[in-house]
């Protein structure tokens, strides 16, 4: 059991330093959801994920009227953070602009991360997080010098959010 115990925590410390590390890329450029968030974020998914095997081993030699679906808890994993994330976006009706689309969008992708962590597939999850750091960082400077520069706003409504 401790030896389970340590292994989880393993996958904390690891989603810790993954999501802290877009947290502090947010915290960086001046945005809402930034360090703190996205570190609870993805231990939180990471959690989930925990829960939900713990669930599917205590259960499985129950009756079939007791079943824990995996998928099921990544859909309300998802469900949960993107009630997290709409709350993050503001529209404004008379400027035409949307904001924070960004912000949500990266929370929503820590938390994938953080299950990724969850079922420990590590190389993916530092993969991504690679990705979405790139993206997060430098593609609002792509778009702002060379979609812009040829009169073409970005089509992400938020191109302020970057």
């Amino acid at each position: 059991m401790v030896e389970t115990d340590l292994l989880i925590f393993i996958r904390i410390l690891v989603i810790t330093v993954l999501a802290g590390f877009l947290g502090w890329e947010r915290e960086a450029a001046g945005k809402a959801a930034g360090l703190r968030t996205h570190i609870l974020v993805g231990i939180s998914a990471v959690l989930f994920v925990v829960l939900g095997e713990f669930m599917i081993l205590k259960y499985q030699n129950f009756s079939q009227l007791v079943r824990f679906d995996l998928a099921g808890l990544v859909g309300a994993v998802v469900t949960g953070i993107s009630f997290l994330g709409a709350g993050m976006i503001v529209f404004r009706k008379g400027e035409n602009s949307v904001k924070g689309l960004t912000t949500a969008a990266g929370v929503l992708t820590t938390a994938a991360i953080g299950m990724l962590v969850g079922l420990e597939r590590y190389v993916l999850a530092i993969g991504t997080t690679l990705i979405v750091f790139v993206v997060l960082r430098f593609l609002n400077i792509f778009e702002m010098r060379f979609l812009q520069s040829e009169g073409e706003s970005s089509d992400s409504g938020d191109a302020s959010d970057g």
